[in-house]
């Protein structure tokens, strides 16, 4: 060609040009990138968890039921069903009835606020519990500076102050220097008269009811006698209601009176420990005074209050105890000399 440049005879051929087209594909493997959208999909679900368990930290059971409610499509699901939204056309209506949970199928177009999760009746029961504890507070407070008042100190060591299920338990304890009854009966000293005298007084500040309930300790009496720890600690249990009502408690006022003998010691460990003999004062919650705090009690505690108090029970275990021999000693005790078993008494004090 005319173009072309001739080439000498020593010269070399040109070299063809070689265009390569190299395409660059996507890394594939461990060295691609989808690894990192699992990760930030994970860095999200780990944030909104923390999220969610510092909202649960930081509210309050009321806040947190408000919340739930508000994303519950049931509450819209029945607002669409309610307040005159089937009429005619279709829209609400000032004199329309509502369906909403809190009020009842009745009113008409307010605001409706979520109830707490635990309930109205719950909410009241707490609050009445928080008032009965610190009308509890101030009757120990009372109690506490009448016996300073009137020359009663030294008893102090001998009430006991105990919040239970049934109530404030104000338990007046024996111990080996001081008794409230005479040995073996059912007449109360003059100090523990005048003692039951100030917690009368203490207890006249707040209407609930009472339960009045006697203890001894593990002490068996000798066979044949009439008298055992069962209407020992009954007629205690009498006598102290009596002397509550020559202070000032009307008849009323008194749930229970009632003796449960050694069958709930103060000292576990030891039934025949002096402080297993006492007095159990109970002054009643507002609503629970009377026994409706039994709704509330666990399937494991009435099965064990009712196996307690199973006569057929009660009764074999009280022939045991009459039928010992005439030893009035504990079980496992051996006998020096068995001739004057007969004429045991019962050892220690009730």
């Amino acid at each position: 060609m005319a173009g072309d440049k001739k080439r000498g005879a020593n010269e070399p051929e040109p070299r063809p040009i070689i265009v390569k087209k190299i395409i660059v594909e996507g890394h594939g493997g461990h060295h691609g990138g989808a690894w990192k959208v699992a990760y930030a999909d994970f860095v999200t679900a780990m944030m909104a968890f923390f999220l969610l368990m510092w909202l649960l930290g930081a509210t309050t059971e009321k806040q947190r039921k408000a919340l739930a409610d508000y994303f519950t499509p049931t509450l819209v699901e029945l607002k669409m069903a309610s307040a005159g939204s089937t009429g005619l056309m279709g829209g609400d209506s000032i004199m329309g009835k509502e369906n909403y949970p809190t009020t009842g199928g009745q009113g008409n177009l307010s605001i409706t606020i979520p109830r707490d999760a635990s309930g109205t009746k719950d909410q009241g029961g707490k609050a009445m519990r928080a008032a009965d504890r610190q009308k509890f507070e101030s009757i120990k407070k009372k109690l506490e500076a009448q016996m300073m008042r009137k020359g009663l100190e030294k008893l102090r060591k001998h009430v006991r102050f105990t919040e239970t299920r049934e109530g404030l338990r104000i338990d007046l304890i024996d111990e080996a220097d001081f008794a409230m009854f005479a040995m073996g009966t059912d007449r109360l000293v003059p100090q523990a008269r005048a003692l039951i005298g100030e917690v009368a007084t203490a207890l006249q500040t707040m209407p609930n009811l009472l339960i009045v309930r006697g203890h001894t300790d593990g002490l068996p009496y000798a066979a044949g006698r009439t008298m055992n720890n069962w209407l020992l600690s009954s007629s205690r249990a009498e006598s102290t209601r009596k002397a509550l009502a020559d202070s000032g408690i009307g008849n009323a006022r008194f749930a229970r009176i009632e003796g449960v003998a050694d069958r709930e010691p103060f000292i576990k460990g030891d039934s025949y420990d002096p402080r297993n003999r006492r007095m159990s004062i109970i002054l009643g919650w507002t609503r629970g005074g009377d026994g409706a705090e039994d709704a509330d009690m666990d399937a494991e505690t009435k099965a064990a209050i009712k196996e307690r108090d199973d006569p057929v029970r009660v009764a074999t275990e009280q022939a045991k105890k009459l039928d010992m021999g005439g030893t009035a000693l504990p079980s496992g005790a051996a006998l020096i000399n068995p001739s004057a078993a007969g004429t045991s008494s019962k050892p220690g004090q009730h």
